[in-house]
């Protein structure tokens, strides 16, 4: 009624009455149609951009839309599937820094006399070994998957490689079943057989036998697991393995939100050992993790501690210092990007050194707080407004179209506030005196940022209604008389208010539900 043509005799006001009532109308017959409502309800307006519903039996109850549009979603992705693969790549390097620490004072003072490799020379750190692996999964059907994987890795000069192709088939919801092939240049050909299957809702097993052909011989291998949900967020885990390393390993694997625990026992020729590991996850944006576990065997102990965070949207960085007997100290730095891993694991000293326990603890601490601070931080914030901008100048027209309507509205609703203005006026009601929306600066170390907020309190005072404002948990953007100032970014509603004689104040999110007279902050006389 407010934007109907028909109620304004001005020929501007009545113009920018029709474009407005044109909005109205295009939600009307979505709205008034059931079959649009339904997907509206359930999608908003991306689900009516889907193609394929014009040859959808109309009358269907919002289910049968929402598995049809979940069907077509589904064709979608399969065609995108046919098209895609799934690359996974390892990268490891192995680094000798033992002669930063492992240096003695008596070979210093052998060769103290001499000019070339003495003391105070350079420390040799060294790349001792080195590891490369990379997989590519091809689709053949919706049941069918080829995967084509290979590696090459190298210690002390000495290495080789190896590839292989799988040819992995679901069979049924319940399990799935891979045929392996390889060869390599240190071994030779292999035959391998995987066999995945679900026993009963909580209980699943694995089985994996293999046959790697040599010169000397057949060297048959088998390694089968049973694995059973203990509750909610238990696994258990008991493991058989047979071949030239047999083992049976029996863990306990706790995973919830907030940690991560494992307890695992292993006994075998030539491992056998005992292990505990626990990690604490953080509830924060960048989903810092820290962990610790100790291992002892037959080969020694060791205990390992390290952190892990997230330093941007796709990739992670973590650091673990390994100490033990008779390993020596170890630092593992490891950075994951998507699907590809990183890995360098940096062997300090062969002994129980303090300086070095210290140097690999503290070391990559102050590294990452200087990059994060100097590097990383700025580079993000970068990203983020270039981000920012390139949203700015793609929404521009958007932008001044939203606008144009939002000013238009606030034109004509003119006159219904006057009257709404005079009722409440009447009652001692609901008055809106000002009221702003977009982005404040309040914070001191961001006063070189421009806010960017517009006059809402017309349309603000045009949906009181009877001494109320009620506003669901939804975009402000979307009300009547708004637009938004600042695509992008977080955006509040401020608000001054007289109810009953009483000056109030209220600041809400941009999605935060409010009501008023409720959630609201009385100013006193004096302020």
């Amino acid at each position: 009624m407010l934007y109907h043509p028909d109620k304004h005799r001005d020929p501007e006001l009545k113009r920018q009455a029709e474009q407005l009532f044109n909005l109205v109308h295009q939600a009307y017959e979505v709205l008034s149609d059931p079959q649009s409502r339904a997907i509206y309800d359930v999608y908003g307006k991306r689900g009516l951009e889907v193609e394929g519903w014009e040859v959808v039996e109309r009358k269907r109850t919002p289910a049968e839309i929402r598995e049809e549009y979940e069907r077509l979603q589904r064709e979608r992705e399969e065609r995108r599937l046919q098209q895609r693969t799934n690359p996974k790549g390892t990268i490891s390097v192995g680094i000798d820094a033992t002669d930063l620490f492992d240096r003695y004072e008596e070979d210093y003072e052998e060769i103290s006399g001499s000019d070339g490799g003495g003391a105070g020379g350079l420390p040799h750190i060294e790349i001792n070994k080195m590891h490369i692996s990379q997989s590519i999964e091809a689709p053949l059907t919706t049941s069918d998957t080829a995967i084509l994987s290979g590696s090459l890795s190298t210690h002390n000069g000495n290495g080789g490689g190896n590839i292989n192709l799988a040819l992995r088939r679901v069979t049924s919801a319940k399990g799935w079943g891979e045929v392996e092939f390889g060869a390599g240049d240190t071994h030779g050909p292999l035959f391998g057989l995987k066999i995945f299957r679900n026993l009963t809702p909580r209980c699943f097993t694995t089985a994996h036998c293999g046959m790697q052909f040599s010169s000397r011989g057949i060297r048959p291998a088998l390694t089968t697991m049973l694995a059973r949900h203990l509750d909610k967020n238990t696994m258990g885990y008991l493991q058989w393995r047979w071949g030239t390393q047999s083992s049976m390993n029996t863990s306990i694997v706790r995973d919830t939100k907030s940690s991560h625990f494992t307890f695992a026992v292993q006994l075998g020729i030539p491992h056998t050992f005992i292990m505990m590991s626990y990690q604490y996850k953080f509830q924060d944006d960048d989903q810092t993790k820290i962990k610790g576990s100790v291992k002892s065997g037959f080969f020694g102990t060791v205990v390992e501690y390290g952190a892990e965070t997230k330093i941007s949207r796709h990739s992670v960085l973590g650091a673990t210092v390994s100490v033990g007997v008779p390993q020596g100290v170890s630092l593992k730095i490891k950075l994951n990007r998507a699907s590809q891993t990183y890995f360098f694991p940096i062997h300090l000293t062969d002994q129980l050194l303090p300086s070095a326990v210290f140097y690999a603890t503290v070391g990559p601490l102050v590294f990452y707080l200087a990059i994060q601070r100097l590097v990383i931080r700025p580079y993000v914030r970068a990203q983020q407004e270039q981000e920012l901008e390139k949203q700015r100048e793609s929404s521009a027209s958007d932008i001044a179209k939203k606008k144009q309507e939002a000013e238009a509205a606030v034109m004509l609703m003119q006159e219904s506030v006057r009257r709404i203005i005079e009722a409440e006026e009447s009652r001692m009601g609901l008055i809106i005196l000002n009221a702003w929306y977009g982005k404040f600066v309040t914070d001191n170390s961001r006063k070189h940022e421009r806010a960017r907020v517009i006059d809402v309190t017309v349309p603000l005072q045009c949906l009181v209604k009877d001494s109320k404002l009620i506003l669901t948990e939804a975009s402000k953007a979307g009300l009547p008389g708004f637009y938004d100032p600042c695509v992008g970014e977080e955006k509040s509603l401020k608000m001054l208010y007289q109810f009953r004689g009483v000056m109030h104040q209220v600041l809400c999110g941009d999605t935060e539900a409010l009501r008023i007279p409720k959630q609201s902050h009385r100013i006193d006389n004096d302020s």
